[in-house]
């Protein structure tokens, strides 16, 4: 999502970039189109622009609001015990293929359980989660 934003009463008379504390806002020129910029890692979200645009053409009010943008979805998995989240399927994928196979998707109570029955005897050292 572009949070700072430009509409049209811009008259392009850089007061914006002029004021910038920043120099998170340029205008650059090019064959007669001037084109103003804006660079979000340089920004100090001072609303800077916002307050000194003559034409109130920056809509700041963007950067502004209190919400949370969704920016990644990943599909969870869950401990095969007790059903509560372990990782999200990404990190699996990531593993090498030897090391995927011996993940067991447990909690951490599951699986030091898991652990302590393997160190006694009670169950067999497998990989892949099979008993």
């Amino acid at each position: 999502m572009i949070f700072f934003q430009v509409n049209e009463k811009c008259n392009g008379c850089l007061a914006c970039v002029q004021n910038c504390p920043a120099r998170a806002l340029d205008a650059e020129e090019s064959s007669g189109i001037q084109t103003l910029r804006h660079n979000m890692a340089r920004c100090a979200r001072c609303a800077t622009c916002w307050r000194v645009c003559p034409q109130d053409a920056i809509e700041f009010q963007h950067m502004l609001e209190n919400r949370w943008d969704e920016v990644v979805t990943h599909v969870l998995v869950r401990c095969r015990v007790c059903n509560e989240i372990v990782y999200a399927q990404p990190l699996t994928e990531s593993l090498d293929t030897k090391v995927r196979e011996l993940v067991e998707p447990l909690c951490c109570r599951h699986k030091m359980e898991r652990h302590a029955d393997i160190l006694s005897g009670r169950l067999p050292v497998t990989g892949g989660g099979a008993e």
